[in-house]
């Protein structure tokens, strides 16, 4: 039997579920050998050094000068998780007026994930560092509700966060 050709859609899917596969038994390496707080500060710190490259390539890949304005911001960002992220993620980000939008997610595969490590009373949060050094690299200054670092799914039963941003006029 010949393999079949994967549609660039299941393809995206598909790499990004090996991406965060990595990345899952990464973390489940580090805590075995490191524990939860030495490997959440290793986690956080690679996850925003990561961000900030991923999200210049982004920026290049998709031929985008100078971000100034909220609108030029809610374009690249809504291109950005649309190309980095996979459906299996559950999440939405809406923009809530001129200069704010907010994060939602409906289950977290991070929170499930380490769950079943069971250290999830204990986890720091990296999506949201991935999200936030993307901001900060590229130059946005914002505001962030709430300020948390551990996992609201498990705390809160659900998780978001409201950003507000701040463009130069």
């Amino acid at each position: 039997m010949e393999p079949k050709q994967l549609a660039p859609k299941d393809l995206k899917e598909l790499l990004i579920k090996c991406w965060m596969t990595h990345d899952a038994m990464w973390f489940a390496h580090c805590l075995q050998e490191c524990g939860i707080e030495k490997t959440n500060r290793i986690n956080r710190a690679a996850v925003r050094a990561m961000a900030a490259v991923e999200i210049k390539r982004m920026k290049k890949a998709a031929g985008v000068g100078a971000i100034e304005t909220f609108g030029q911001f809610w374009d690249f960002f809504r291109l950005v998780m649309a190309s980095l992220t996979g459906d299996f993620m559950a999440y939405a980000f809406e923009s809530k007026g001129t200069n704010h939008i907010r994060g939602t997610w409906q289950r977290c595969f991070a929170y499930e994930g380490i769950k079943m490590l069971g250290m999830i009373d204990q986890y720091e949060c990296g999506i949201m560092d991935r999200v936030e050094a993307w901001f900060d690299a590229l130059g946005i200054r914002y505001d962030v509700q709430p300020k948390v670092t551990r996992c609201m799914m498990h705390t809160d039963g659900q998780c978001y966060r409201d950003y507000t941003f701040f463009f130069e006029r």
